[in-house]
């Protein structure tokens, strides 16, 4: 799993990475929210952590920032104050979660582990980029038509419609909608990635998933 870690401190930024990445996490960690915003532009992430008081950007504005582009990874907020106003002020920004410093890095993989287990409980049941639609609960991508798809298309179609314009590795893609199947490979990514650019050309999407066999692939709404 990979999470983006936004810390000003930089010793906590460096022991908080370096637990992480002890317990098999991939971490970017950035000083503040002006560079998380701009992780966030490219990369792919199963969790985020955010410190509310930082320079350039705090916490709460990034998040803030972030939730208005439309992504919805979990994101956990620290903070060195415990008043029940920030911690409004934060969760009204589009925080999952709250943790007050100093806290047990015990509970701090607690929240991880739990933020990221109920992740899809809280992704929109039905997508929309440019004139294609993706109803998730019905497995449905529709445009100028409708199609039906199967399970591992429909979670690789949600993947791609939640990080439009990001550049997404068969590493990542694997990672998401293969997280349970380890002896999946790159060439089940290339194979379904055909498979919903053959179904979206019989929608008639105004959208394209470009990339190579050995990937990265992208999805663009409004391209062909």
């Amino acid at each position: 799993m990979k999470i983006l870690l936004a810390e000003d401190e930089k010793a906590m930024a460096d022991a908080l990475a370096a637990v992480l990445r002890h317990f098999g996490y991939e971490v970017d960690a950035v000083p503040d929210g002006l560079a998380a915003l701009e992780k966030v532009r490219d990369n792919v992430y199963d969790c985020m952590i955010f410190d509310v008081m930082m320079p350039r950007m705090d916490g709460i504005e990034a998040l803030s920032r972030i939730r208005a582009g439309g992504d919805v990874t979990p994101v956990l907020m620290l903070t060195a104050k415990a008043e029940v106003d920030d911690r409004i002020t934060g969760l009204d920004a589009g925080a999952d979660d709250y943790l007050t410093k100093p806290f047990a890095m015990g509970e701090l993989l607690a929240r991880i582990r739990s933020l990221t287990r109920r992740a899809g409980t809280f992704t929109p049941s039905r997508l929309t980029a440019g004139g294609l639609t993706l109803d998730v609960e019905e497995q449905e991508l529709s445009a100028k038509s409708a199609v039906r798809l199967g399970s591992k298309e429909t979670k690789l179609m949600k993947l791609f419609l939640l990080n439009e314009g990001k550049a997404l590795t068969a590493r990542e893609i694997l990672g998401h909608v293969w997280k349970d199947e380890p002896d999946a490979g790159p060439e089940v990514v290339w194979m379904y990635v055909c498979y919903l650019r053959e179904k979206m050309e019989s929608v008639r999407a105004g959208a394209a998933i470009t990339g190579a066999e050995e990937g990265p692939f992208t999805f663009r709404a409004g391209a062909q």
